[in-house]
């Protein structure tokens, strides 16, 4: 068998679009089966179902689903509830949700309905990538086909008046961040806003909302279809169910595939991507959760257990589980500053400490890819990531300075390296300008 997950037990079962996208094709697969059953046990039930299910979300932070919508008012006042899914999906080395806007929609807009009422929420806005023109395009057929079969909208056959509104972004990656995401939806700057209020308390229009990722919400109906206890089955504990892996970089085939969470990093690799460029003694380094988690060395994939608290303990972190894959032909340093200069780009600069640190690092990481630098700079640089990290109002710091942390925390000797060849070439050329004097 190929991988863990066996294919009845995948969710996204048009993932690779081999099928058709649209509603008929979506039925056949599952999809809209049973949901005014799942309804109709209340929202209690199904925010019971979604703890125990063990589903942390699929965005990056990996807090738990059914924990969040929780947090949300019991009852409905002088303010409607609002659900917000996050298709901002702008993070490096992650392209996950695109398939399932692009193949399986469906399963977003019924797994919208499902935790919209859970919340007793009547709309939902979806708020897409500003580049994803094609995505939009079929999630707004998507959302018309439900609408034209009654399946959402006004005295729908579920019976909740529920609505769908897509909003397409302007390509703004900090708009990704819930509370950015939010402002910008209200016809404002993209900019994060200050915690708390939390958007459970007062969201979107200043009313109680909840942000989840589409994958977070597109697992949904098939959890509470097949069961709570069928979705904990697969992973480790606290780590369960199935998950997207975005496969780039030195592997033979790279690759978006579903698996199971806690799946051994080799097994990943060589089931589903053919190996390691050169093979697997080729392997120098992986991101393994997008670009703004830390690095991890070879030495540590061996027997990785690809989920949230294992890749914790090692001071990095699953995020939107894009598995960026380095051999030994990289340019670490290279890498990492080209990294730098996006986050650099990417900053709103409301904050201090981002506007000012993210240009700084970045600057310092282009002379490092030269060697143009002091060896004591290492230690500057490791200083300021740590002022910028967890001192501003979004986490745009924190994913600046961990790539340069990941960087520096194993692979020192190789800066270090670069800086000492510098300097022996300026001091020959140095002398050979003297000698010819």
């Amino acid at each position: 068998m190929v991988g863990i997950l066996e294919d009845k037990d995948r969710i996204f079962t048009n993932l690779y679009g081999f099928h058709d996208w649209g509603l008929e094709g979506a039925k056949q697969r599952g999809c809209w089966n049973a949901t005014r059953d799942i309804l109709s046990y209340g929202a209690p039930w199904i925010i019971d179902n979604v703890k125990n299910s063990g589903l942390r979300g699929r965005g990056g932070a990996g807090f738990s689903t059914g924990l969040k919508w929780s947090f949300m008012p019991k009852e409905v006042k002088d303010r409607p509830h609002y659900l917000v899914v996050n298709a901002d999906e702008s993070e490096p080395g992650t392209c996950k949700d695109r398939e399932i806007m692009r193949h399986d929609p469906h399963l977003l807009i019924e797994g919208c309905l499902i935790a919209s009422f859970a919340m007793q929420a009547h709309a939902c806005y979806i708020y897409l990538r500003g580049e994803y023109i094609l995505e939009r395009e079929r999630l707004e057929a998507a959302v018309k086909q439900a609408y034209e079969a009654k399946l959402i909208g006004k005295n729908n056959v579920h019976g909740w008046d529920f609505d769908v509104y897509v909003h397409h972004g302007a390509g703004a990656y900090i708009c990704g961040e819930e509370t950015a995401l939010l402002e910008s939806l209200e016809g404002k700057k993209g900019q994060p806003r200050l915690k708390p209020p939390f958007p459970a308390g007062s969201g979107l229009y200043g009313c109680p909302t909840t942000v989840n990722n589409v994958e977070s919400i597109a697992v949904v109906g098939t959890i509470l279809r097949r069961g709570a206890a069928w979705f904990a089955s697969f992973g480790a504990p606290n780590n369960t169910g199935t998950k997207l892996f975005c496969i780039s970089g030195h592997v033979e085939r790279p690759c978006n595939v579903e698996e199971a969470m806690s799946i051994p990093f080799r097994k990943l690799i060589e089931d589903h991507c053919g190996g390691i460029r050169g093979g697997w003694g080729n392997l120098k380094a992986v991101i393994p959760g997008g670009s703004s988690v830390p690095m991890i060395p070879a030495e540590q994939c061996e027997n990785l257990a690809m989920d949230f608290d294992t890749l914790r303990n090692l001071k990095s972190g699953l995020g939107t589980a894009a598995v960026i894959v380095m051999d030994k032909s990289t340019d670490l340093i290279r890498a990492i500053a080209r990294l730098s200069y996006f986050y650099k780009h990417e900053s709103c600069g409301q904050c201090t400490p981002c506007r000012e640190g993210t240009g700084w690092m970045w600057r310092v990481m282009e002379r490092m890819v030269k060697g143009d630098a002091e060896p004591s700079e290492i230690d500057t640089l490791l200083e300021v990531t740590t002022q910028v990290e967890g001192h501003t109002i979004c986490a745009l710091g924190d994913a600046a300075a961990w790539p340069i942390q990941g960087l520096i925390r194993h692979f020192r000797p190789e800066i270090e390296a670069r800086i000492a060849a510098y300097r022996s070439r300026r001091a020959i050329h140095t002398g050979h300008v003297i000698a010819a004097e």
